[in-house]
């Protein structure tokens, strides 16, 4: 019966912690669309989200695109299965020109009280540093375009939920060399860990 007990209390933190991290992503996503300039200032709206200023979407398509990825991850990162979330910014050929890495990991035998005010302590850190670090962005081309991808661990069943249904193998091209990797924040709060970064392809990567 204690295991029961413990078995049911890690399933309730790392219930409560994906959401936060998924209500997290979405507003962190929606962060690095408007910072790259893709749509015009306009199709977002300034709200206050963990108490810093940040931009919304006011497009329905763009909104509802940003908001069902993310939670559509929701029931993998509850089991553990994503390992990272990316924005990828690619040229008119699908090849990548820019993408933000979010690097996430739940601590999934965490069994103590979740602390939410330092979580949102520590994930609000992002927001301050993020348009800080817009002189590490490249430039896009007018003619690019962008994805949310996920990266999981193990592939998700598609059988057995709906959510996993959303997510379909990308068409966007994969770099030949490691990329560059320029670190912009990092937190680590159990039962959260988060690591943003930037990836631009090497300079030794052939040219389409």
């Amino acid at each position: 019966m204690f295991s029961m007990k413990r078995c049911h209390l890690h399933c309730e933190i790392a219930g409560e912690t994906a959401q936060i991290l998924v209500e997290f992503l979405e507003v962190a996503i929606t962060s690095v669309v408007f910072l790259k300039g893709v749509y015009p200032s306009g199709a977002f709206e300034r709200r206050r989200y963990m108490n810093v200023v940040v931009q919304k979407a006011r497009h329905p398509e763009l909104q509802q695109y940003i908001h069902s990825s993310v939670n559509g991850l929701l029931p993998f990162i509850q089991k553990g299965l994503v390992e990272r979330v990316a924005v990828i910014f690619s040229d008119s050929n699908n090849v990548p020109i820019e993408r933000f890495v979010f690097k996430i990991n739940v601590n999934q035998s965490y069994g103590s009280k979740l602390e939410e005010a330092d979580l949102e302590f520590s994930l609000k850190s992002f927001f301050i540093k993020l348009p800080l670090s817009q002189s590490l962005m490249k430039v896009l081309p007018p003619d690019c375009r962008w994805e949310i991808t996920a990266f999981f661990r193990s592939i998700p069943q598609s059988g057995t939920s709906k959510d996993a249904e959303i997510w379909v193998p990308t068409d966007t091209q994969q770099w030949q060399q490691a990329p560059v990797i320029t670190p912009i924040k990092s937190m680590s709060s159990e039962p959260l860990g988060v690591q943003l970064y930037i990836e631009h392809p090497s300079l030794s990567e052939p040219k389409a």
